[in-house]
């Protein structure tokens, strides 16, 4: 009986007994494992997955943790005086040797699964998320919006204004303009000033703010 299965994102058809060299594995040498990931079984029958073969699973025991042939990588750019680069590289692999191949019930067998060395274990997952739950949630309630701040009481509805929305308004209640008998008062220098603060210069008289003042100011 033979089995394809997946690991480090490489496909290996492997019988029991056999020897493999895998991407490294989070596993100790003598340590069983499991491979879940089983793409086909063969034998008497052959069994194709969809994309994997359910309650399929490889075993095997890890003999060492081991590195590859050295790699050399040489970079040299064209019309680049002395930008030459060698690196030399090493993969990591973990040697292990076939045990068991289950056709079914691997997803109970309770053998650590075999994962890669910088994957995080479902059991690690579970019991980081009550710590990441209740460390984000004051920086949630921290980037909750800031609500509007409310208008002077008895203060006019400015917005009425020709061109004053939420955010102008707000300006000129902070600037001590809260009705439009105010508006419609300005003189020339309050004119200038509040062209100032606001930083439109011309748009009161442009919009006409001291005549539509003296009209809503009326009823």
């Amino acid at each position: 009986m033979f089995a394809v299965l997946k690991t480090g994102g490489k496909q290996y058809k492997v019988q029991a007994g056999d020897m493999l060299r895998v991407e490294k594995l989070a596993a100790d040498a003598g340590e069983t494992v499991q491979f879940n990931e089983i793409l086909m079984l063969g034998g008497e029958k052959t069994v194709v997955g969809a994309p994997l073969v359910a309650g399929a699973g490889v075993q095997a025991e890890v003999v060492d943790q081991i590195k590859g042939e050295k790699v050399i990588n040489f970079v040299k750019r064209r019309r680049k005086h002395s930008s030459k680069r060698t690196k030399g590289h090493r993969q990591k692999l973990t040697l292990v040797k076939v045990t068991d191949i289950l056709a079914s019930g691997a997803d109970k067998s309770g053998v650590k699964a075999a994962m890669g060395a910088g994957s995080v274990s479902a059991t690690a997952v579970a019991a980081a998320a009550p710590k990441a739950a209740k460390k984000a949630a004051p920086a949630k309630k921290a980037a909750a919006p800031k609500a509007e701040a409310a208008p002077a009481a008895g203060a006019d509805d400015l917005k009425k204004l020709s061109g004053v929305g939420p955010a102008l308004e707000k300006k000129l209640l902070e600037g001590g303009v809260t009705s439009f008998a105010q508006i419609a008062a300005w003189t020339e220098e309050d004119v200038a000033a509040m062209d100032e603060k606001l930083s439109f210069k011309g748009r009161i008289e442009r919009e006409g703010w001291i005549e539509q003042a003296k009209e809503l100011a009326k009823g």
